[in-house]
């Protein structure tokens, strides 16, 4: 599978993802997993949506426990304007290369987007684990088009994330001073499945280690050709 170019296309392939049902993936030992992230970001200061080409930052990196094990970054530019529920024209090919780019192979990969939930229950994470044939798992900020409600006011507290009466994730609260984060299923991931990759790799933080370093290192390189007199 390659990356739709259109909307309509994209649609098309969503809609076909929704549809499989390729065999759920567990994890062994959640202490010994190789746990990936991927991140892109754009220059600071665009206004609105952005626009196709805008330059673009991605990275990705493997952990396992505390343990760094691999990191990659790249330049790109973006493949189209921000649209809700079309991100996959946006980023989608800025994080397969980032995530090909490893020296290491992580057994499961978060992803800052959703996946089942989104209009036609196929979002970024879940596209870009079946052209990686990877687990994947969505870690976002807020839903897109399914509904929680918030999780107890407790460390680790969970609420389901329904679409349509569809568990498709869950609203998890990292620490009791917190607000909770998004974990939702991705490509051959449960959201039972998701919710105990992410915790497993908190550490404290509201954000999974794998998916706040590719974030740093992403902004980092972003950071220094911003600031060369050469750029």
């Amino acid at each position: 599978m390659t990356w739709p170019a259109t909307v309509e296309e994209l649609e098309r392939v969503q809609l076909e993802l929704a549809r499989q049902e390729p065999e759920s993936w567990q994890p062994a030992e959640l202490g010994a997993l190789l746990v990936g992230g991927a991140f892109v970001c754009f220059e600071r200061g665009r206004a609105g949506a952005g626009s196709p080409g805008d330059r673009a930052w991605a990275a990705a990196a493997v952990t396992c426990r505390k343990e760094w094990r691999a990191s990659a970054e790249l330049r790109g530019a973006a493949g189209d304007a921000f649209r809700s529920g079309w991100l996959a024209l946006r980023e989608g090919p800025l994080l397969e290369e980032a995530v090909k780019r490893l020296s290491v192979t992580p057994d499961v990969l978060l992803v800052d987007a959703t996946g089942r939930d989104h209009p036609r229950r196929a979002g970024l994470a879940l596209e870009l684990g079946q052209i990686l044939g990877l687990p994947t798992i969505g870690v976002t900020r807020r839903p897109l088009v399914a509904r929680a409600a918030a999780p107890p006011r407790v460390e680790g507290a969970r609420a389901p994330l329904l679409y349509d009466d569809e568990l498709v994730g869950y609203l998890l609260r990292p620490a009791a001073d917190s607000n909770p984060i998004v974990v939702h299923a991705g490509w051959r991931t449960s959201p039972e499945v998701a919710v105990r990759v992410v915790e497993s790799c908190l550490f404290g933080h509201r954000t999974p280690a794998p998916l706040r370093r590719a974030r740093q290192l992403a902004r980092q390189a972003r950071s220094l050709d911003q600031s060369s007199p050469s750029v």
